[in-house]
């Protein structure tokens, strides 16, 4: 693998000291909006995110259901 610090010559660079500090919170850019064939993809994502949340839930509760039949069957 490459080293990222050297150049075409392969002389070995110092490595810039502003890319060491972070910029600040106000500086930053909004992250891009995520497209999926042209569409707005965030959406889409936050819906998925409930219904496997729910669905997930539902399975356990299902599950905790069984162990409670099963033990008043004692």
């Amino acid at each position: 693998m490459a080293d990222p610090t050297t150049t075409e010559t392969g002389a070995v660079s110092a490595p810039a000291a502003s890319a060491a500090v972070p910029a600040p919170a106000a500086v930053r850019a909004k992250p891009a909006k995520t497209i999926d064939a042209g569409k707005q993809a965030n959406r889409r994502i936050g819906v998925r995110l409930v219904i496997y949340t729910v669905a997930t839930h539902a399975f356990a509760g299902f599950i905790l259901l069984l162990f409670e039949l099963g033990n008043r069957n004692k």
